[in-house]
């Protein structure tokens, strides 16, 4: 009789007693295949694993499918695996980068000494479906970190072999497909014919890789517009290749040259200079009336350090700048409304008290004086503490809040009086050419970083609010980034590396048995690609000290 082990499966409560060393493929069947859709990895002890993970001992699995952040991981990693090998089959001699999200996808830049035409798009998308079609085996293979260097580098494949050997780790694991290798942060599909719904369509000068919707993988994402998103990435990374550092390989290598305190300079310099020139658009637009500045930005984008050097800015093309945070016009606690869940949604716009919010505005732009609220979040009310604003003949009110830029909040307020500023964490520096950083990843550190230091909630307390928090953003926030005016960048080249040492203990504090282990194992896994760099040469008006502390400004 063969040895067997018992399963727990979450997603149906079952106990089941499977063969030593099943797949977690093969346990799917035994405990009945409980997803309506195909899964695409598991929770094993909360601990992410691909399909073709074998269970030795006892285990609690819990099955996940397309609809779950870490299954839509899963399946864009196979499908830039398909798609590098697409690539690397029709055009051998090109370089592929797989460089950010945008729009709904994933921009790709193809670099074969030509522009790349609708017909070799063609041909890409001809050879992804054939890929596909013959439902080819992802081989997971994992050598000694010398070796697999060795191996991409006889590929060409350099930037893989820099990261890892600067990350330091003995081994490392990467994916074989149909003879072509290439290395991903993170579990692919057992197969390609996990992967049906796809598209490659031209993008300003690359391509745009479509993948499905969360709510719908029979469906693809709408290509949303978003020039104004696109031209400040392409900045930023114009400045990384300036400065020789186009993937995180070149960090580590320049961090351990001991050339981190030039890159803070850099990185820092750049913002300021951001900011300025921000600064001086508005100077220029005093003249044609705009007296309202506003500024939003998702959750740990930097809003409020970004809004207190601007204000400096201003000072210095001698406007007075009058500040002003949405934050303190929510309603009282019991008139707040609530989302699906019955629970009360703070990110809904209609948290805020609008009339009397437009009430005070317009009293403001008059010339009157107004008593400043604050809202108490322990008593959920509004009090005064006898603070008091009125603009001056020279005045700009600055504005900031996630909800400065939807069209309602300031419907009274005809659009010339305004200059609308959006903020966020663009990151642009990758891991290496197919692996880029995800945003939200690097905002979500940053929010586990101040809530611990300054808001007393633990790092389990954080993620498992983080998805509430997303789904707030991309109802209230996404929808208008595209309005500002300006947009200005809040990453910086550097920032992960500072992040570390303060990130990796308070994600160590989550327990193996929290559901919200999954996640703070991947963002530990993650962090260990950066070599750390401490945070005594940060200046006191950096961005990051809002999220660290040891700052200049008062928060």
């Amino acid at each position: 009789m063969s040895e067997t082990i018992t399963i727990f499966c979450k997603n149906n409560n079952l106990y089941k007693e499977v063969p030593v060393g099943s797949s977690l493929l093969e346990i799917y069947s035994l405990v009945g295949a409980p997803l309506r859709s195909r899964p695409m990895n598991a929770q094993v002890n909360n601990k992410t694993e691909g399909l073709t993970f074998r269970c030795w001992h006892p285990k609690d699995i819990e099955y996940v499918d397309y609809s779950g952040p870490s299954g839509m991981r899963t399946y864009v990693r196979s499908l830039c695996h398909i798609f590098s090998k697409a690539v690397n089959d029709v055009l051998p001699a090109a370089t592929l980068n797989l460089e950010h999200s945008i729009s709904k996808g994933y921009y790709c830049v193809i670099h074969n000494g030509k522009k790349i035409d609708e017909e070799t798009i063609g041909k890409l998308k001809k050879r992804m479906r054939e890929i596909i079609d013959a439902d080819l085996p992802f081989h997971l293979k994992t050598v000694r970190t010398a070796d697999a260097a060795v191996l991409f580098r006889e590929r060409g494949m350099n930037d893989k072999a820099r990261l890892i050997e600067s990350a330091g780790m003995p081994y490392t694991s990467y994916y074989e497909l149909d003879g072509y290798i290439n290395y991903f942060y993170g579990c692919l599909t057992p197969s390609t014919g996990y992967i049906r719904q796809f598209d490659l369509v031209p993008y300003f000068d690359g391509v745009l890789l479509r993948v499905p919707q969360r709510t719908d993988p029979t469906a693809l994402e709408p290509v949303i517009h978003q020039d104004k998103m696109f031209q400040v990435y392409k900045e930023h990374l114009t400045l990384q290749h300036t400065v020789g550092l186009d993937n995180v390989g070149d960090l580590n290598r320049a961090i351990e040259k001991g050339m981190a305190s030039e890159i803070v300079m850099v990185s820092e310099a750049m913002q300021e200079k951001q900011v300025a020139k921000i600064a001086e658009e508005i100077a220029a637009r005093y003249d044609n009336g705009v007296r309202i500045v506003l500024i939003s930005g998702p959750s740990s984008s930097g809003k409020t350090t970004f809004c207190k050097r601007l204000e400096i800015q201003l000072i210095t093309n001698l406007i007075h700048p009058v500040g002003l945070s949405l934050d303190d016009y929510f309603l009282n606690r019991e008139d707040t409304p609530k989302d699906e869940s019955g629970e009360y949604d703070f990110e809904s716009l209609y948290a805020l008290d609008l009339p009397y919010f437009n009430h005070e505005l317009q009293k403001l732009l008059s010339g009157e004086e107004i008593d400043v609220p604050s809202f108490d979040f322990e008593t959920g009310r509004r009090v005064f503490k006898g603070k008091k604003l009125k603009m001056r003949e020279n005045s700009v009110l600055v504005i900031e809040g996630i909800h400065a830029l939807n069209p309602e909040l300031t419907s009274m307020i005809e659009d010339r009086y305004k200059y609308q500023i959006y903020v966020s964490v663009l990151t642009s520096i990758s891991l290496d050419n197919h692996n880029w950083i995800p945003t939200t990843d690097n905002r979500l550190l940053r929010r586990i970083i101040r809530d611990y230091r300054f808001r007393g909630y633990s790092a389990r307390d954080t993620i498992a609010r983080w998805p509430s928090v997303r789904r707030g953003e991309e109802k209230w926030i996404f929808p208008y980034q595209e309005n500002a005016d300006a947009m200005f960048n809040s990453a910086m080249l550097y920032e992960l590396a500072a992040l570390r040492k303060f990130a990796e203990p308070i994600l160590r504090e989550v327990r193996e048995c929290d559901p919200e282990n999954a996640e703070a194992y991947r963002l530990l896994r993650f962090l260990r690609y950066f070599n750390s760099i401490p945070d005594t040469g940060l200046p006191g008006t950096s961005l990051l000290r809002e999220f660290l502390g040891g700052g200049s400004f008062r928060y």
